[in-house]
């Protein structure tokens, strides 16, 4: 028995009553002969409320039937069916501002909508488009906002949809369609639910805009959630603000000031890094005898340090005089080799020999080279090998 759709004809319709003609899963699917339940299609998701007196958890569109999934098993008899209006509203909000967003930017930029998606948080649209700019979002905004307050009437009516004419989007349906209509504004094939004026939308808020494939997604919000937003973001902002004493307002110029000041600071200091490590790499050079070649061959164990401050201390010693530096790390396990040009080592050549043959990868120049091996114990291994390899070469 196909299901009697009563949210076509009324979306404020929140209450009625339904006979049961299927009931599956133990009492808990079950299928009227009438519903004011919206089912999750288009885009929208699905009401929830009661049915019974028992909570309906999800409503699912099987073409001529909808499904009902309660949280337990319905009561014989006619049922009363009582839709949660706050979230039935807040679709309704949602579904008509992306009607009303979508005709903007089809009659203000000429960008078509592809695809909608409603979530509990938020909602997006796709737009055929490569890129949107912040001028036309600030400036889609603030005409979608204009247009709420002109409180144009939005209408629901049937029509053949081979003669229904000024869609916005052409639909490939045959037979009756429902039409949702903003006056003077948008035409739209929609099943979903909507508000009757544009008014009762709300304010409309774009939040983001990225790019997804070849498309534009906007996210944006409509009504209460909009208002709940923007709520969330002032508070963010004034959280930000408050210990610097600085006005909301302020902030963009205090934070780019603050970024060219740390900017001058992680300059500064990775000078005096560099400088640290042209020290150290000079008095490990100092401390390392050298042999009779007159090459001085350093070995590092960094207890604790990292792969990146070892690179560092290597290349610095790359700059000395015939000079071999095999530095390790445990964690992770890692060998590091560096030498200067003098040496007549190919740092690269020789740590990539030594480490793959321990079951480990690693690469790098001639003159400096990095590489993992599998635990601790091949670390040992790996700068004995190495170790031999340049005295070996001599």
């Amino acid at each position: 028995m196909k299901t009697e759709r009563l949210y076509y004809s009324d979306s404020y319709l929140t209450s009625f009553h339904a006979i049961p003609v299927d009931q599956r899963d133990g009492g808990c699917r079950v299928y009227l002969d009438r519903t004011a339940f919206y089912p999750t299609s288009g885009g929208q998701l699905f009401d929830t409320g009661r049915l019974g007196g028992i909570r309906v958890v999800e409503v699912v569109d099987e073409d001529d039937r909808i499904a009902h999934l309660l949280e337990g098993p319905l009561p014989p008899g006619v049922v009363e069916g009582v839709v949660d209006w706050r979230r039935r509203f807040d679709h309704m909000q949602q579904h008509t501002g992306q009607h009303l967003l979508s005709a903007v930017f089809a009659n203000e930029f000429g960008y078509q909508t592809v695809s909608v998606h409603f979530g509990d948080a938020t909602a997006t649209l796709d737009l055929d488009v490569g890129a949107l700019g912040p001028e036309e979002i600030r400036r889609a905004g603030a005409r979608a906002n204009a247009l709420v307050t002109e409180n144009l009437t939005v209408q629901v009516a049937f029509e053949d949809a081979a003669a229904a004419t000024g869609l916005r989007k052409a639909t490939e349906r045959s037979g009756p369609i429902r039409i949702v209509t903003i006056a003077g504004l948008d035409r739209s094939a929609c099943g979903g639910t909507h508000v009757r004026a544009t008014g009762e939308i709300g304010p409309i808020l774009i939040r983001k805009a990225e790019r997804v494939k070849k498309l534009v997604r906007l996210e944006f919000l409509c009504g209460a959630r909009a208002v709940a937003r923007a709520r969330a973001d002032f508070e963010i902002l004034s959280d930000l603000a408050g210990p610097a004493s600085a006005a909301i307002d302020d902030l963009p110029a205090l934070i780019e000031k603050q970024r060219a000041e740390l900017k001058g600071i992680e300059t500064a200091r990775r000078a005096l890094e560099e400088e640290l490590h042209i020290y150290r790499a000079r008095e490990l050079y100092q401390s390392a005898q050298p042999d009779e070649t007159g090459r001085r061959c350093i070995l590092h164990r960094a207890a604790g340090g990292t792969v990146e401050s070892c690179r560092g201390l290597a290349q610095a010693v790359t700059a000395l005089p015939n000079t071999v530096l095999i530095a390790t790390l445990t964690t992770p396990p890692a060998v590091l080799l560096a030498t200067s040009p003098d040496s007549g080592i190919d740092a690269g050549q020789l740590l990539r020999s030594v480490v793959t043959g321990l079951g480990g990868r690693g690469g790098g120049t001639a003159r400096l080279a990095q590489g993992t091996v599998p635990g601790e114990a091949a670390i040992e291994t790996a700068l004995s090998k190495l170790a031999s390899a340049v005295q070996g070469s001599r």
